[in-house]
């Protein structure tokens, strides 16, 4: 499960960890999951233009960039809300996507934002380096 940073991160940095992570979803080392509210929001903060200048992509090109992680996710159905969990509104959608969809790690920057929450659905947060340094292993 990925949070919105780290998406933005991997298209931003094509060669950091959290791209990484991605191929590793492309290659099928981990699973990405999905809602149709989290592909959303990855579109709005993708095409926000101070990212798209970063990244030095075209409009098009995020768009593919987005239909590439999406066609590489799993697409996970909301069945129960769990609001509120967290101090950011914002960050309920990746919890929510995360537990609904069973995961096993959030992926994220940000993992002070998560608190303790998430471990009460069992699912551990940390950071797409280690993520990456779990896949060596």
């Amino acid at each position: 499960m990925l949070d919105t940073d780290v998406i933005v991160a991997a298209m931003r940095s094509p060669t950091g960890a959290s791209a990484a992570v991605l191929m590793a979803a492309r290659h099928q080392l981990v699973t990405l999951l999905l809602t149709v509210p989290l592909a959303m929001e990855f579109e709005h903060s993708c095409k926000r233009l101070e990212h798209q200048l970063a990244a030095g992509l075209s409009l098009r090109q995020v768009d593919l960039f987005l239909d590439a992680i999406v066609a590489a996710s799993e697409a996970v159905q909301s069945r129960f809300l769990w609001r509120p969990q967290l101090r950011d509104p914002d960050d309920e959608m990746v919890l929510e996507a995360a537990v609904n969809g069973r995961a096993k790690a959030l992926v994220t920057f940000n993992i002070g934002d998560f608190g303790a929450a998430p471990s009460r659905f069992g699912i551990e947060v940390i950071r797409p380096g280690e993520v990456m340094r779990r896949l060596r292993q």
